[in-house]
Formats: structure tokens, sequence, C-alpha cells
């Protein structure tokens, strides 16, 4: 599939290898969910554009490149997606934040909206969309359809873990998409949680069960 990135940079596998462990606690996990988001930023935004602008150094004036084009607004999947926006806005602190609260219904597994709160300006934005695990990928095209309706054009989903099937219902639905991962796991089980994966990510995020 020609939309999906696979950013194995090793300090990302590394911290990724902890985040799985099932005895990292709700402190370590938090933490390093932040760092590896801070990490895979700079892949998911190589293709932000540039301007030249001159600035003066303390030896003479010279041509230097700056950010140009559409700014960046970061929009977290509630609630798993909120522990990626801190590493990121170390990064891009003028970004704006959205958010979208989609849940999936654990005996349907189809996607459920309670809360969409987004910049007025997002159509003019370039749009990252985070969420630590792609599992079946309904929560996934279900907020990227709602940012297409409201005239988002430049969107990108970042997650960390991937299941295959996810990968393909998104990358078929919303081929135009391009897709950040750390790690394509195994697959999904019975549950539609993802093998080996790292568990809930929210719960884990949040200490909560």
């Amino acid at each position: 599939m020609s939309n999906i990135t696979i950013i194995d940079h090793p300090l990302i596998q590394h911290k990724l290898s902890i985040i799985r462990s099932k005895e990292t606690g709700s402190k370590d996990f938090r933490e390093l969910v932040g760092e590896i988001a801070m990490l895979m930023a700079y892949e998911v935004t190589r293709d932000l554009q540039l301007e030249d602008v001159e600035v003066e150094t303390p030896i003479c004036k010279t041509t230097c490149k700056t950010l140009s084009g559409k700014k960046v607004a970061i929009i977290p999947i509630l609630r798993a997606g909120l522990g990626m926006v801190g590493g990121m806005l170390e990064l891009i602190p003028a970004a704006k934040l959205g958010h979208i609260g989609v849940y999936r219904d654990e005996g349907t597994l189809k996607p459920v909206e309670y809360f969409c709160k987004l910049p007025q300006d997002i159509q003019e934005r370039y749009c990252i969309l985070t969420d630590p695990m792609l599992a079946t990928g309904g929560t996934h095209c279900y907020s990227i359809s709602l940012l297409k309706a409201r005239g988002v054009q430049n969107i990108k989903l970042m997650c960390i873990l991937a299941a295959p099937e996810g990968i393909k219902v998104v990358s078929d639905e919303h081929p135009d998409v391009d897709i950040y991962v750390a790690a394509v796991d195994e697959r999904l089980n019975d549950k539609g949680y993802i093998v080996p994966g790292l568990g809930d990510a929210g719960d884990r995020l949040f200490g909560t069960k």
C-alpha cells in the first residue's frame, strides 16, 4: 500500500518495546508515548512547505528557510489520541488543536461519535490525526470523513501501532490519506484488539480499567 510509512527509527523501536510491556506503569507509558509521537512527527511533517526569509546573523545577512503555506492542526481522537499531543506540541508549539470523540462499540465494532470541536479555520490547515492504535480502522475512517466534510484537504493519520486489517480499511476508503506508524503487528483478535499490541492504550495512559 503506497500510502503507509513505517517509521522504524531505533529510538522509536526501543521506546515501543518498553510501552508494550505490561510491567510499564501509567507514568512511564504516558511519557514514552509522548516521546514516540515527537520522534514520529519529524517524518510526518517532512513535506511541510518552506519559503525563504532574510535573517541577520551576528556576522552578516543571509537567506534561510521558514515554514510557509498551510498551518498545522493536531487532531487527537479521544481519548487515547491525547497522549500523543504533548510530544507533537514540543516540535510544533504554534499548532492549533481540535478534538474528535469517537468510540468503538464493543458489540458491533462500529464507530460512535460523541464529541467534535475543531478550529474555525480547519479547512485551511495541514491536519495530523492522532491515535496510538489503528485496529479495525472504523473510528479512523469516520474521523477522516468528518474532517473532509468540513473542507480539509490535507490529512495525515499518525498511529504508533497498526494491524494489517485496519491499514487496509483506511487505505481502501481514503487512499489520499497518508498513514504513519511505528510498527505493523500481526493481526486483530476476535475482540478487535491488536496482537501482540500493547493492550488498551487509553486505559494504560490514564490508569483506568
